[in-house]
């Protein structure tokens, strides 16, 4: 607890709970939605809300809903300086590690749930995720002007940015989308297209490869893929 702001710790004899933070691009035209999960753990995110702020954003709206899976505080956020919802790479990814850094401090029993916890908790995962076993990768179309991208993986520090940037590489555009991190895994929805069309067959291969490549471990032999 900071100040009285951020409440809702429990006693570390609980069963944790899987902390989901989730950057949603799809479902508001005009913001980019944050959604904080934590089982019931988590109070009013002030803050949070105060270090998006501190990112040159505004929380435009805030709510909160119950559910089986525990409290969900969900946030629409604009850019200040433009009133628009975030697109940059870095600035997403940027948004998405704050919340998270949040989670560490305020709920230091998340980092044994959450990547970053390795590098930043008081309790490191107890076990890692092998990145082989846990990558799913599949694209299909969705409708004649847009393809859905699904990637499935290991969570880590700016992978956000570096999915973004070999979709670009290959010069397909993400249109709308959404991040979520679920634990220790990462799961990704792009909506993508190239030149305003879904994406052909033989594209769609090279940007599973392309995705492939990057995501294995260094040490996986060529020849398995």
């Amino acid at each position: 607890m900071k100040n009285g702001k951020q409440d809702g710790s429990a006693s570390d004899s609980d069963k944790v709970p899987t902390p989901v933070v989730i950057i949603d691009q799809d479902s508001d035209p005009d913001a980019t939605v944050v959604e904080v999960t934590f089982g019931d753990r988590l109070g009013a995110l002030l803050d949070t809300m105060n270090a998006l702020k501190n990112l040159g954003l505004n929380v435009v709206k805030a709510n909160v809903y119950l559910d089986s899976s525990g409290k969900h505080n969900k946030f629409a956020i604009t850019k200040a300086d433009s009133g628009r919802k975030v697109e940059d790479p870095e600035l997403l990814e940027a948004i998405r590690l704050t919340v998270i850094n949040n989670l560490l401090e305020f709920h230091p029993e998340s980092s044994s749930q959450l990547a970053m916890g390795a590098a930043f908790g008081v309790l490191p995962p107890t076990e890692l995720v092998d990145v082989d076993i846990a990558t799913h990768i599949s694209i299909e179309d969705d409708g004649p002007d847009r393809s859905l991208l699904y990637v499935e993986t290991a969570d880590r520090p700016g992978l956000l940015v570096e999915l973004m940037k070999i979709i670009s590489d290959i010069s397909v555009a993400v249109e709308s989308g959404e991040f979520d991190t679920e634990g220790l895994l990462a799961k990704v929805k792009f909506h993508v297209s190239y030149r305003n069309k879904a994406l052909i067959k033989p594209l769609q291969q090279v940007l599973a490869n392309s995705m492939k490549y990057f995501l294995r471990r260094p040490s996986t032999d060529e020849s398995s893929f």
